[in-house]
């Protein structure tokens, strides 16, 4: 892996954490309910479609017209084969109307954890009030990804861009090429260390800025991707005044601290810990 980083830089504007996110019911749930010809031939043909078929992926009328309406939007026009596959969701290869490829990541109605979804959700003020069913849950999640991802990306944070969000599917830059999905870095040879280090807790401190704390930073959740770092699954990331923000940035600082000292970088959880907490100022509720 290069020396060199790309960095990204802050926009002017990373929008209002307080700002509620519309969690109510979207077109595809209409379409779901009207059940017409053409949404049920797409999605007959979509059930069909061998590369489409995952092992234990079962998803209902709602989530097929999810990406019904993504296909009349323009935002997908053909689907491949499974990028992930994990008890929350599916992450796919897909074109977009460009014929560019895109991932769509599908979350799944069923999921077994939807107790810990509920669990970062709770005390997320843009999610107030947010409790029923599991498929209210997991919908909410979504938003909540897509929501984090685009204040994420306005703060500097490279992120894989966030194209579009459809109850329980979301549609973002796909990170890799013609031989696969880009590495995580524990995947690859960090030739210098330090300054890996240096990217991921700028990266850390500008999310910090923006009112977001990951939530399950580790050397799993960062890729390289076109000479640069890039942080994935921010589903999870809450703002710095959930009531588990600072158990949460704490674990955040000990996986990066732990994995990047055995690499021979000179940082401890509490020596990072004390950068991001000296040099970020994070958004007064006040």
């Amino acid at each position: 892996m290069t020396d060199e980083f790309v960095e990204s830089g802050p926009t002017d504007e990373v929008g209002d954490e307080w700002e509620a996110i519309d969690v109510r019911d979207t077109e595809a749930d209409r379409i779901a309910r009207q059940k017409d010809r053409e949404f049920s031939e797409f999605r007959k043909r979509l059930k069909n479609t061998e590369q489409f078929k995952v092992e234990g992926s079962v998803f209902d009328d709602a989530t097929y017209a999810a990406l019904y309406k993504l296909v009349q939007d323009d935002y997908l026009q053909a689907f491949g084969g499974p990028i992930s596959t994990g008890k929350e969701a599916n992450v796919y290869e897909a074109l977009d109307d460009e014929g560019e490829t895109v991932a769509v990541k599908v979350y799944l109605t069923t999921t077994s954890n939807f107790q810990q979804m509920s669990d970062y959700l709770e005390g997320d003020p843009r999610f107030e009030g947010i409790r029923g069913s599991t498929t209210k849950v997991v919908i909410a999640w979504v938003r909540k990804e897509y929501s984090n991802l685009k204040r994420a990306q306005a703060a500097g944070v490279a992120v894989p861009n966030p194209l579009a969000v459809q109850r329980n599917v979301l549609v973002m830059e796909y990170l890799g090429d013609e031989e696969g999905p880009a590495p995580t870095l524990v995947d690859v040879t960090i030739e210098n260390p330090e300054t890996a280090y240096s990217v991921v807790r700028k990266y850390m401190r500008r999310l910090y800025d923006a009112g977001l704390i990951h939530g399950d930073l580790s050397e799993f959740n960062l890729v390289f991707h076109d000479g640069q770092i890039t942080v994935i699954d921010v589903g999870q990331a809450v703002t710095v005044h959930h009531p588990n923000a600072e158990e949460f940035l704490e674990r955040d600082c000990r996986n990066i601290a732990s994995f990047f000292a055995d690499l021979d970088v000179d940082v401890t959880t509490e020596s990072l810990r004390s950068y991001l907490e000296t040099e970020a100022s994070p958004p007064s509720r006040d």
